[in-house]
């Protein structure tokens, strides 16, 4: 049927045309003679392909899936050529309250309240539009408030495989101010 290069060719077209990271049960829902740890493993040889050959495309794992972005070595070049980043920025209270959320998550908008001392009803407005914050439930108190958490667009926007690709407190030196985790997470988001 198809040797190992028709597969790569399938599996570069099919990360060429996605937008958000492909799955590795999307893929097998495309080569179905393949086990999903056949498909990880054959992402995992194009990505070392790419890189040792110092390509301008990479094949990385991202957000339970496997992306092509372009390599960090030709970021100059990208910003020359389209002169100006499109990338939408986040304000400094969506980026401390998204650190919080991050890093405590769940909490309800209440406990968020408190650690940052300031009314955040248009931050999580905010962060729930551009889906990088979802409900995940409620809690079992009086009025059973909402509690937040990060979603798969949040990993997506800031180029981890998890939470747990989150930088450490002790990487980043932080004392218990919410504002130090979000300059490691917006840190994080430009070298993506």
């Amino acid at each position: 049927m198809f040797d190992n290069n028709n597969i790569k060719a399938v599996l570069e077209a099919l990360l060429f045309t996605n937008d958000k990271p492909l799955t590795l049960e999307q893929a097998r829902g495309v080569l179905d003679n393949l086990t999903c740890e056949e498909i990880r493993g054959i992402f995992e040889d194009m990505a070392s392909e790419y890189e040792a050959s110092g390509r301008g495309i990479r094949i990385v794992q991202v957000a339970g899936g496997f992306q092509m972005i372009t390599a960090s070595s030709v970021a100059v070049f990208l910003k020359k050529f389209y002169k100006q980043r499109h990338v939408e920025k986040l304000s400094k209270p969506a980026l401390e309250t998204l650190a919080i959320i991050a890093y405590k998550q769940p909490l309800t908008k209440f406990e968020i309240e408190s650690l940052r001392n300031v009314n955040i009803d248009g931050v999580i407005a905010t962060l729930l539009e551009k889906d990088l914050i979802r409900v995940t439930g409620r809690k079992k108190a009086p009025g059973r408030p909402k509690v937040y958490g990060t979603t798969r667009q949040f990993l997506e926007y800031f180029g981890l495989k998890s939470l747990e690709d989150l930088p450490k407190k002790e990487e980043l030196k932080i004392s218990e101010e919410a504002k130090e985790p979000n300059e490691a997470i917006e840190q994080k988001s430009e070298t993506k």
